[in-house]
Order: structure tokens, then sequence, then C-alpha cells
């Protein structure tokens, strides 16, 4: 009969998770939700406290973390802090998935990767699209790049955390997904409040513009789609509406932010890229074609 920390219960495997800050601490969390036998290692063991009354095995080191479960989760402060916990234990990683959900970048993840098989373990690098209180939330999305054969032996239990979504076996996709769309989420965020400052000049509720905001961006989600084909086969039809018609269009938010006191920083960076596509040649093209002058800085924004 398995014992609470045996390598599965009825089933669910168990799952070690190293570094609990709110993150870890909500990842290890939903697991224990989900009854898997959850070992947690912490610098400052004292974080643990919660999670070891309810039932998580604290392990004394990061080694008998690791040893503990054939499945790592690494939640750290950043890829040094990563390193100093796993360098000093690089001979108990054989064998072993590590599944590291630390911010970083796409190289570091490339170079976690090639050090970890260097030493006998699969790596799966992960970008985790919400805040600590959606982790356990089917909704939000967990992305992951690496090991396929991992992903693919560990997606029940990566499913408990969030939609789990394999993005290929480069392992630096998932943070390279991670930053491109959390800049999606800045620009989309600051647009909206500085469309909700623009209409409060005049006395609208941010409540009241927000669900017609929401709506808009159905269709923008939309005018994305289609961009995408464009974006990817370089060519540019402007048969809905071309950049020069969008540079006259944004001058009228400019003008509006001006008459209202509110900054005009955003729509005068959004009209510069316009029309440093213009003068690139594609004033007749459609706005997707703004990506020639932000894909390649180097020359200038000259992709005609």
């Amino acid at each position: 009969m398995p014992t609470p920390h045996s390598p599965s219960v009825e089933g669910r495997r168990a799952v070690t998770v190293i570094g609990l800050g709110s993150m870890g601490s909500a990842l290890a969390s939903a697991l224990l939700d989900r009854g898997h036998p959850v070992t947690v290692w912490n610098r400052t063991p004292e974080k643990a406290q919660a999670l070891v009354g309810r039932g998580a095995r604290l392990a004394a080191t990061p080694e008998q973390a690791v040893t503990a479960s054939e499945l790592t989760l690494t939640c750290v402060f950043d890829d040094d802090a990563l390193r100093k916990v796993l360098t000093p234990i690089a001979g108990a990683l054989a064998g072993r998935v590590v599944v590291n959900v630390t911010s970083g970048s796409a190289e570091q993840a490339r170079d976690l990767d090639a050090w970890l098989r260097s030493h006998g373990a699969e790596h799966l690098d992960g970008g985790i699209m919400t805040t600590p209180p959606g982790v356990g939330d089917p909704s939000m999305m967990f992305l992951y790049s690496g090991s396929r054969p991992a992903f693919e032996a560990h997606r029940d239990t990566l499913q408990v955390l969030g939609d789990a979504r394999y993005l290929g076996t480069d392992p630096g996709l998932a943070s390279l997904y991670d930053v491109a769309l959390l800049g999606l989420m800045w620009s989309t965020l600051t647009g909206w409040l500085h469309g909700s400052a623009l209409v409060g000049a005049d006395g609208v509720a941010a409540a009241d513009f927000t669900p017609v905001a929401v709506r808009w961006l159905t269709a923008v989600a939309g005018f994305m789609t289609t961009y995408a084909g464009q974006v990817d086969a370089g060519r540019y039809p402007g048969d809905d509406a071309t950049v020069d018609v969008q540079i006259a269009t944004v001058q009228h938010l400019v003008h509006a932010a001006e008459a209202r006191g509110v900054d005009t920083a955003l729509p005068r960076l959004l009209e510069s890229a316009m029309r440093r596509a213009a003068a690139a040649g594609h004033g007749s093209d459609s706005y997707a074609s703004v990506v020639e002058v932000l894909r390649d800085a180097g020359r200038g924004g000259d992709s005609a």
C-alpha cells in the first residue's frame, strides 16, 4: 500500500517543488489540492510551514528534494539562483525530469537544457501565463518547450497547474513566448488605460468604457488572425485599411489627448512606427507591414 510520499498515490505522481515564493507556493498548493505527494525545498524553510501543514514533505537539502520525485519543478528568483541550487547536486539529476518555470531568457533556457542533459536529466522550460491566484485554473495557460518525451510522460501532472501547451523541442520557445506575450499584455493594458484616461477626461467612468473596449478586442483578435498570414508571407495587401489611412487616423488620437491634457507619448510612438513603415514604402500596405520596421531595427527601418 503506498505511503503519502511514495512515487504515486492512487495514480497521482510525486512532485518536488524547489522555490517557495508566491508562485512556487501556488504550484505546490495546486498539486496538493489534487492529491499529489509533494516534496518542497526552500532556502528559508520557514516559507514551507503552511504547505507542510497541508501534507507536503519538507526536504532538508536540494539533493534530498530532487531525489524524492522523478519530476521536479524549479521556481526561484532567477537563473543565477537556480544554478546555485542545481550545480552542487548535478550528480543527483540523472534520470530526473526538471521543469524550470523560473523567469529568464530563451538563451538561458537553452544553456540550462544543455547542462541538464549533460548530467543525464530531461528538461522542460516553462512560461506561466498567470499570477499565483490563477494557478490551478484550467483556463490559464502554462507554456512548455524542450523534451517532448518528458512533456508527454508528465502531461497529466502539468495539467493540474493549468492548460499545459507544448510549443516544441526548442527549449527556448517557452521563455520567448512568455516575454512576447507579456509585451502584448502591457501594450494592451496601457492602451486601455490611455483610453480610460481619455474618455475619463470627459466624465466617462472606466467601468462604462471597459465593456465596449473588451468587445472591441474581439474584433482586434480577428485582425491579428488575418494579419498573421501576411506577416509570415511578407506580403501586405492594403485591402482593409492602409498605413497611410492609419496615420491620418492616429493624428485624431494625438489631438484628442492633447486637448484633454492626457499624455501623448503612446499615440506618438504608434504614429512614429506607422510613419517609418510609410517611409519604407509601405504606405499603401496593410497595418501588418509595420512589422517590417519592428523586426529589423538594425536596418534603421529601411525595409522597402
